[in-house]
């Protein structure tokens, strides 16, 4: 899902967003596998265009993939997102908007993914208000092949309901957190991407 992303620099808009969205989702589901972040550290930092509004920040978190090991930053995804009870940074989108976690966000999300045609698979252990779930979600309303699903519209509408009310708390939570060092440039990363998100939606309606 991520390696034209991490090989090329000539990707086109939609098939980019779509590949950085699927690599979120790899990088915050669960501790980044050893393939993964192997593939990041030789990935390429140039920007299609030079100056590219992405170019510096995607240049910081493959540095920071290259100066961290395997086992750093396995610690720090453990140390941030996961542990026995209240984690140090929360990734659900529950806990921002409402304060709880399985709260009334969950169920509009749910009743939104019927309406899509999603739903939950078994094997996640994760809920649906999982960021990294979200950005499944999207990269399925990008680069899916059903056009009445997979569409602009629908793109606009779920990331202005699900990710844009709460998802910059997140990233600032993770990156001012003093044991953030990977993640710290991964968030900022997230932060300028979904910014960019923002402003085209914006043009949009």
């Amino acid at each position: 899902m991520t390696s034209n992303l991490l090989s090329s620099s000539a990707l086109d808009e939609e098939t980019a967003r779509a590949e950085i969205y699927g690599l979120l989702a790899q990088l915050f589901y669960q501790v980044p596998s050893p393939e993964l972040l192997a593939q990041m550290r030789v990935a390429v930092t140039d920007a299609p265009v030079a100056g590219g509004f992405l170019e510096e920040p995607w240049r910081q978190v493959v540095a920071a993939a290259r100066q961290c090991s395997d086992d750093e930053i396995a610690n720090e995804y453990n140390k941030l997102f996961g542990g026995v009870g209240k984690p140090e940074v929360y990734l659900y989108a529950s806990h921002y908007v409402s304060g709880f976690l399985n709260d009334k966000p969950v169920a509009r999300l749910r009743d939104d993914l019927a309406a899509l045609g999603l739903e939950r698979d078994d094997s996640m252990v994760e809920t649906e208000d999982h960021f990294a779930c979200l950005c499944e979600v999207m990269r399925y309303l990008i680069a899916g092949d059903d056009v009445s699903v997979s569409n602009l519209t629908h793109q606009g509408t779920f990331f202005a309901a699900h990710i844009q009310p709460w998802a910059h708390e997140m990233t600032e939570a993770i990156a001012k957190h003093p044991a953030a060092k990977f993640f710290a440039t991964l968030a900022e990363f997230t932060q300028a991407f979904l910014g960019i998100e923002t402003q085209g939606f914006d043009l949009l309606t």
